[in-house]
């Protein structure tokens, strides 16, 4: 058999330097335009950003001056002769029917027959009441019950009444015009009694002085006249306690003023509980 070597396995590491191959001006060119073309793209990218800033910084400017701006309620400046006669009263006084009456008169001021005004503040919106006062306010109400004659002159604008009655057999009728009787509160409805069988006696009921009193639509307020400062002092009254028992205990505020002066506040508990 032949002689064995001894082989060494362990080889030199080579080393292998790498040299970059000169680029030629072609591909220099190449490269200067895609630098360029990158910075480009960045800079449009930038200003493309800043301008969507932009716009979103002017749409909130201008959505913040479209925002209204809820101006103060400026303070109502009073006259001197109203102000005269409310420092004669004290406010914070509640004063019984008779004594609020006599202070409302006193403390008119108007050149003319003053109306002698009730506004009341109530628990609830909604709340109406059918009314019939001793005495009249000296306030006259023309009542009309509906006929063909009426329907014209109403469908051709001509409407001189303060309330109008209806039987429920013109109803048909009176829907067609209920575009121009309803802004107006004119239009016969069954729940304040101006659409009944019977209109002829709720004509003499009404010109009697019965009326339906109510609240306002959105508040609980009501107001009415219950009559003139030249009235005699215990019609007022009557007039006025009419009123008080008739909502019994639905008053939260009840304040009588006259047209031109300063408003009472009046004591109306006594009076509930009667």
């Amino acid at each position: 058999m032949g002689s064995k070597k001894n082989v060494d396995m362990a080889q030199t590491e080579s080393k292998v330097k790498v040299i970059k191959a000169k680029k030629t001006e072609s591909e220099e060119k190449l490269d200067q335009t895609s630098d360029a073309k990158t910075g480009k793209v960045a800079k449009a990218d930038k200003a493309d950003k800043a301008d969507k800033a932009d716009k979103v910084s002017k749409k909130k400017e201008a959505s913040e001056q479209k925002k209204p701006t809820l101006a103060k309620k400026s303070k109502k400046i009073r006259g001197k002769k109203y102000q005269a006669v409310r420092a004669q009263l004290d406010k914070t006084k509640s004063y019984d029917p008779a004594k609020a009456i006599a202070l409302v008169k006193k403390f008119s001021y108007a050149k003319f027959d003053a109306s002698v005004e009730a506004h009341i503040v109530l628990r609830e919106i909604g709340t109406s009441v059918s009314l019939n006062l001793p005495h009249s306010t000296g306030k006259s109400v023309k009542v009309v019950i509906a006929n063909d004659q009426v329907l014209a002159d109403v469908e051709e604008g001509k409407i001189d009444f303060d309330v109008l009655l209806a039987s429920p057999e013109l109803m048909p009728k009176l829907a067609k015009l209920a575009k121009i009787l309803g802004p107006k509160g004119l239009m016969p409805n069954p729940k304040n009694g101006t659409l009944t069988p019977k209109p002829e006696l709720k004509k003499k009921e009404l010109e009697a002085g019965n009326f339906t009193l109510k609240t306002e639509k959105k508040a609980p307020l009501m107001h009415l006249v219950i009559g003139k400062v030249s009235m005699d002092d215990k019609m007022l009254e009557e007039n006025l306690l009419t009123i008080i028992r008739a909502l019994k205990n639905k008053i939260v505020k009840l304040v009588i003023a006259p047209s031109m002066g300063p408003a009472v506040r009046v004591n109306y508990e006594l009076e509930e509980e009667k």
